[in-house]
């Protein structure tokens, strides 16, 4: 990643902050090449956020540089993983994710995430549920499932007790991804 590697927007349109995306990439580059435990992880770029501003960078192509960033980390993770505990320990370390995540898909549609609070919006279960049923089929049948489809999975939204709380929807797919992007 270098510096104005990419393009901006018209001054009227909407874009990430240049500002904040190339400090970013400064930073992250700068981690990554000290090596192993050095204070940034995949979760971490996964999570990170910036700020909207006329005429910022393109945030499809800043997207999609973060997913790579992301699968650069969790490949120097299992990289180190392995060396230290063996390709057995990664799979057995993986497994156990998969576990925990295939508790909650075993849950009924419609029952498998907390509701938001009062009426706060939220995802439509009908559309979580749906990737749910994917991930089951990965799990169960072996089915292909990319990292890179869970990742870009919209969801409509919806008020009230009958939607599921955003928070535990993300953070149960970021696992998700985290075991996807483990396997490939």
């Amino acid at each position: 990643m270098s510096d104005g590697m990419f393009r901006t927007v018209s001054g009227v349109k909407q874009g990430y902050d240049p500002d904040e995306v190339d400090d970013f990439f400064a930073h992250a580059r700068a981690v990554y090449e000290q090596g192993p435990a050095s204070g940034l992880a995949s979760k971490d770029v996964r999570g990170v956020a910036f700020d909207m501003v006329r005429g910022g960078y393109v945030t499809a192509a800043v997207d999609a540089a973060l997913d790579r960033l992301e699968a650069a980390f969790v490949a120097r993770a299992r990289a180190e993983y392995v060396a230290t505990k063996g390709q057995q320990g990664w799979m057995d370390h993986l497994s156990e994710q998969a576990r925990t995540l295939y508790g909650r898909l075993g849950r009924p549609d419609g029952d498998r995430f907390a509701p938001p609070e009062g009426r706060q919006q939220g995802y439509e279960p009908a559309d979580v549920d749906e990737l749910c049923q994917r991930l089951v089929a990965y799990f169960d049948k072996g089915t292909p499932l990319s990292a890179a489809e869970v990742r870009s999975a919209t969801f409509r939204r919806r008020k009230g007790r009958n939607a599921y709380a955003e928070g535990p929807v993300d953070a149960f797919l970021a696992r998700a991804v985290e075991v996807l992007l483990g396997v490939e």
